[in-house]
């Protein structure tokens, strides 16, 4: 009796044990479950870090082949301008006693200096800028981004697309590749690379491509002003500039003129030339040289040293209602020509008063400046297919672009 006790009471505290054991894993199996749970879902709900485009491998490609560009008038032409504009009477005792330099008596030509950027665009030291950070001066000295200085000769210049060409002496020079200007999209990724203000040198700013195709007469309004001034672009030429800007919103300042816009890539897309500012620095929007005019301009300037234009030899009027209804056109897009010149290559090519010119080599002229843009990027000795309306009939006529007469 006593060993069936024994036993009776062992089962009984085993199985205490076993039930207090339950107990104690079912408490502890919650908290675990859900430690193990919120570390689950912590882990597969943790985004990865977003990060911004990397412009790295594109700044250094760039960098390399931008430079800073130093150009003034030499001693030597502020001499001779001087001796031009001399006042006969300024060396006399009685102007050097009083001073009278205030009055408009004794005032020479004052040295002319500036400074702005350049691309290298060949190996053998071709370096492409714009017109206005070069036009005034004789002496130019182009530094690279390693500290290297070199003289540099003007080999051509085309103030009516603001374009310059300079020649450096030296082999195995870096180059960009070219990008399509014609295929960039508007909201694409572009870098702005050059030397702002003459000493934040090696300077890259990121923006978008704002607007392409912009035309604002910046180059042919520009007034030329005996002082130079580096916050401001000057074209002595009384012609109309020839513009299509690829608008950005990179960051660009007086001293980036000449610089390099690239894209995404580390391929060439144009030459910062301007800004949209009241204060002469960066206010939201600047604008560049598309590339591929820029080769049609610089490639007859290293060959030639100038880029010789043709005329048409008209004049002309847009399209407007009255005329749309006196011709039977569709609409008013479009330019009649009123006269034109003897001799001239409108004439020679058989185009008549009346004619309404509709497009030139396939690109559609709606108004003058569409056709002013088209001319005015042609070389003497070029033909253009022109489409015009006549007498209700839609044609092409080559026109042979001769010398402006």
């Amino acid at each position: 009796m006593k060993r069936l006790f024994t036993f009776v009471l062992a089962g009984i505290i085993g199985g205490l044990i076993v039930v207090f054991s339950n107990h104690f894993l079912n408490q502890k199996a919650p908290e675990n479950t859900i430690q193990e749970n919120y570390s689950k879902q912590v882990n597969e709900n943790t985004s990865p870090v977003v990060t911004g485009p990397d412009f790295s491998m594109a700044a250094e490609k760039a960098l390399d082949v931008v430079v800073q560009i130093n150009a003034q008038e030499s001693e030597k032409l502020v001499q001779e301008k001087n001796q031009q504009y001399s006042n006969p009477l300024q060396d006399h005792p009685f102007f050097r006693e009083f001073d009278l330099r205030g009055f408009g008596f004794g005032y020479g030509h004052q040295q002319k200096k500036g400074s702005g950027s350049g691309v290298i665009i060949s190996p053998d030291g071709y370096v492409v800028t714009n017109n206005h950070v070069v036009e005034f001066a004789d002496e130019i000295e182009v530094i690279l981004r390693d500290g290297k200085k070199y003289n540099a000769k003007k080999v051509g210049t085309d103030p009516r697309t603001d374009l310059a060409v300079l020649k450096i002496e030296g082999t195995s020079f870096p180059t960009l590749q070219n990008a399509n200007s014609d295929q960039i999209k508007v909201g694409e990724w572009v870098l702005a690379v050059g030397n702002p203000y003459g000493y934040l040198t090696s300077t890259v700013t990121a923006g978008i491509v704002s607007a392409k195709g912009r035309d604002l007469d910046i180059i042919g309004s520009q007034q030329d002003d005996e002082f130079y001034n580096p916050y401001e672009r000057r074209n002595t030429s009384s012609q109309k500039g020839i513009e299509e800007f690829i608008q950005t919103d990179a960051a660009v300042n007086p001293g980036n003129s000449g610089g390099a816009l690239v894209d995404a890539n580390g391929r060439l897309v144009g030459i910062n030339s301007a800004i949209a500012s009241k204060t002469g620095s960066y206010s939201g929007y600047s604008f560049a040289i598309p590339v591929n005019l820029m080769n049609k301009v610089v490639h007859e300037l290293m060959s030639t040293g100038t880029f010789e234009r043709g005329q048409l030899g008209i004049q002309v009027s847009n399209v407007d209602e009255e005329s749309q209804k006196v011709l039977k056109l569709n609409d008013t897009k479009g330019v009649v020509i009123e006269s034109m010149l003897d001799n001239s290559s409108a004439k020679k090519a058989g185009l008549l008063p009346n004619d309404v010119i509709i497009a030139i080599n396939n690109k559609e002229v709606k108004h003058f400046q569409d056709l002013q843009h088209i001319v005015g990027l042609t070389k003497v000795g070029e033909t253009l297919n022109v489409r015009i309306i006549r007498d209700g009939v839609t044609k092409e006529v080559p026109v042979r672009i001769v010398k402006g007469i």
